[in-house]
């Protein structure tokens, strides 16, 4: 292999990290920062900032524990440095009207008991739960990068998603409504 060859590809990793990591999360990017615009044309070009600053991190992104999150990070960052340039060229209004904090949904809330329920889970269980649920690992990835069969990750997967229900229930007073979705809960007692 020349040497023009192996820099080419060494140059190429960094972008297939960043291109990988865009692809399975752009939409998702998008609908966050539309979501908290309402202008479609300014979640673009955040988004497009985000982009860029993702392929500027070069090797370093691709070393990212969870490149989802980073994403994320740099979205809001861009959203609020956005929202601060719009402020300071409005005017101030007589009346400020101060609307309260967004309500989060009930699944949402969880956050808090998830994370100190999670140390009460086996070493495996919170492993695959950690890869597949937070990190956003596909299971046939998990199961490959494990050594399993996929049918071997998909019933660990489903196992430990169980056990961690009822630990959540047990600690987390969890209710469901009659979909058998979250509809509440009571804070974990060392929130």
């Amino acid at each position: 292999m020349s040497k023009t060859q192996n820099t080419s590809k060494t140059n190429d990793a960094p972008l297939a990290c960043v291109l990988q990591a865009w692809q399975g999360h752009e939409k998702e990017l998008f609908a966050f920062l539309t979501h908290r615009l309402d202008d479609r044309d300014l979640a673009q070009d955040l988004l497009q900032e985000v982009f860029v600053k993702s392929i500027r991190q070069g090797q370093r992104f691709c070393a990212l524990y969870n490149p989802r999150a980073w994403l994320f990070q740099v979205a809001r960052n861009s959203l609020i440095d956005s929202v601060r340039h719009i402020k300071r060229f409005e005017e101030w209004s007589d009346h400020l009207v101060v609307e309260p904090p967004e309500e989060r949904s009930p699944v949402d809330e969880l956050d808090t008991c998830i994370g100190r329920s999670l140390p009460g889970l086996g070493v495996k269980d919170r492993h695959i739960i950690d890869a597949c649920d937070l990190q956003g690992q596909t299971v046939r990835a998990y199961a490959e990068a494990n050594e399993l069969a996929l049918a071997a990750a998909k019933s660990r997967l489903l196992r430990a998603r169980k056990r961690l229900r009822d630990l959540l229930v047990k600690y987390c007073q969890i209710r469901f409504d009659e979909t058998g979705q979250v509809c509440c809960h009571v804070p974990h007692p060392l929130s």
